[in-house]
């Protein structure tokens, strides 16, 4: 199983994009340790929505789409 999901920090107040192969708790734990990504700048992301998707290819798709079209979720989730 793919997953596509979304984090939320709340000290940056800013959503991250991201799509994993299950366990989400382990893509998370990454997500929070030392890194120099994006996520490093905070370490309270949640995850504040999780779909599965049959194949990588569509939580690509919706990785990028997500990314450009900057839904109402983003808008609306704080």
């Amino acid at each position: 199983m793919f997953l596509c999901y979304i984090l939320y920090s709340k000290s940056l107040d800013k959503f991250y994009v991201g799509h994993c192969i299950a366990p989400i708790e382990e893509r998370l734990r990454r997500h929070l340790a030392n890194h120099k990504g994006f996520t490093a700048k905070a370490k309270d992301w949640v995850v504040v929505l999780l779909e599965p998707f049959d194949s990588k290819a569509d939580t690509t798709l919706v990785n990028v789409s997500s990314k450009l079209k900057k839904p109402p979720f983003y808008r609306s989730a704080h």
